[in-house]
């Protein structure tokens, strides 16, 4: 299974869920500090801003980041929970969750994954950029978009509660 949570909550979350593969989402990443039980190729670092189009000064969601999370999220054996998080825990990581839940059940229906992020959390808006990109690596032929679309916008909120999203 798949815990999204903010930065704020890393740490806990790891600790509450017993992770051993954790995604961050951050473009400062000199504010993370891995839990020293996390081995360092069990986790992937993706240095990226919470935006959909290019900005100035700012690191848009590219296509390399979104292949080395589904090579991370693919490679990761499910003995253990992973934890995904961004800043907030409501945008990069609920897309992340989102992609990696996607690309481990090819067989399974975006729109089915995408209802149960917004069961489990009503502050997640999963991030377009990061969703658009993953709909077309993974070949969902704009499902994966559509099913993201589908849950509106979400409430409001400085910080996502802490959710968990099952594989299956």
């Amino acid at each position: 299974m798949i815990h999204v949570c903010s930065l704020a909550r890393l740490h806990a979350t790891v600790d509450e869920t017993k992770a051993r593969h954790i995604v961050t989402l951050l473009r400062f990443t000199d504010k993370v500090t891995r839990p020293s039980h996390i081995a360092a190729e069990n986790h992937l670092i993706l240095s990226i801003d919470d935006i959909s189009a290019p900005m100035d000064g700012m690191t848009v969601p590219a296509q390399e980041h979104v292949q080395q999370l589904i090579d991370f999220a693919t490679r990761w054996d499910r003995s253990a929970p992973m934890v995904v998080h961004c800043y907030a825990g409501i945008s990069r990581s609920t897309a992340a969750a989102f992609t990696a839940a996607c690309a481990l059940n090819p067989q399974r229906d975006e729109m089915q994954i995408a209802q149960a992020i917004r069961e489990s959390s009503r502050t997640a808006k999963p991030n377009a950029a990061i969703v658009a990109l993953a709909d077309k690596l993974l070949k969902r032929d704009g499902r994966m978009v559509r099913a993201i679309d589908s849950l509106g916008p979400g409430q409001d909120a400085e910080e996502g509660i802490p959710f968990r999203l099952d594989l299956l």
